[in-house]
């Protein structure tokens, strides 16, 4: 499907993807060599949007597991339908009553089904969760393993042999092979340290905070009626704002709210007013929106680039 690593940038870019090189070099190497991509970077930077644009890009289904703390392989991987077995065993109580009726003794009833046990034990009464049903699909997938770091170390090491084989074992059926390699985008926002062994199994990709140019071209393609002058201004003081301390620097997705914010507000420039009235689109913190509005009010953040950062109010007008 892709032959070079400008056809993945090409891709990407019609699902309104903006990937630099080393996205689309990432991306096209685990194509063809068949391996998982580990994604680590900041919340909100565009992990999971990779994700699905990626598997848009495929022309494939996005099979997604979001993580989250106590997940285990029974949540991620299967569960029997009990319900649905009971029911089947009410509907088929006359077949079994033929086949033990002639049985001499408890025991040899109890071996007869034994014998039948796999008639209830069967893919049938299985429900899939996410990693079972990317490995099952009739058709190419791709599985998105959102936010890993959330989940303990015991369900890293489960995944292992899911990302080393593309199989899972389950005791009732044995092992079951991936019908086709699913391809798989792990994400990260290092909130704890990942193990080695399931590094080694990935593709690693670092994506960070985007430079003022490329954030920009996302908020002309994702915001297109923001008027070009005040997308630049709003991109400049985006990228000011997260050089200062903050608990929680703006995302990307943060900025994107931000511009269509000023869209719905028909705001003709950042002036005081309405860089106040809508900080906390950007930064949820209190103690970050002080902290803003106090380097606002000295000066600190003005400047529409980096010839503009000695020159208060070029970016907003009346703050000084």
């Amino acid at each position: 499907m892709f032959n070079s690593i400008e056809d993945v940038k090409q891709a990407l870019a019609g699902q309104q993807y903006i990937a630099s090189d080393e996205i689309a070099t990432v991306l096209f190497l685990a194509h063809r060599l068949g391996k998982p991509v580990l994604a680590e970077g900041p919340a909100g930077v565009g992990k999971t949007e990779l994700g699905k644009a990626w598997a848009a890009a495929r022309q494939q289904v996005l099979i997604r597991m979001q993580c989250y703390e106590g997940l285990d392989e029974t949540k991620a991987l299967y569960e029997w339908e009990y319900a649905k077995q009971m029911l089947y065993t009410q509907l088929l109580r006359d077949k079994l009553s033929q086949v033990l009726a002639d049985a001499a003794s408890l025991g040899e009833a109890a071996d007869r089904l034994a014998r039948e046990e796999d008639v209830f034990f069967s893919e049938r009464f299985l429900l899939a969760r996410p990693l079972l049903a990317a490995i099952r699909s009739e058709q190419p997938v791709v599985l998105l393993i959102d936010e890993i770091d959330r989940t303990d170390p015991e369900f890293e090491a489960f995944l292992l042999e899911v990302l080393s084989d593309f199989q899972v074992s389950i005791p009732e059926l044995g092992t079951l092979q991936a019908r086709h390699v699913p391809g798989v985008l792990l994400t990260s926002n290092n909130t704890r340290e990942l193990s080695e062994a399931l590094k080694r199994r990935c593709l690693y990709l670092f994506i960070d905070y985007p430079s003022a140019e490329a954030e920009l071209r996302i908020v002309r393609l994702k915001a297109p009626d923001l008027a070009p002058k005040l997308a630049r201004d709003a991109v400049a003081l985006v990228q000011r704002l997260r050089e200062l301390d903050l608990k929680k620097r703006p995302s990307v997705s943060e900025t994107l709210d931000w511009a269509r914010a000023l869209v719905m507000l028909n705001a003709a420039s950042l002036d005081k007013a309405t860089v106040d009235n809508t900080l906390t689109v950007l930064l949820k913190h209190e103690a970050d929106i002080q902290r803003a509005r106090r380097a606002l009010a000295s000066g600190r953040l003005s400047g529409s680039g980096s010839e503009g950062r000695d020159k208060p109010g070029t970016i907003y007008r009346g703050l000084n």
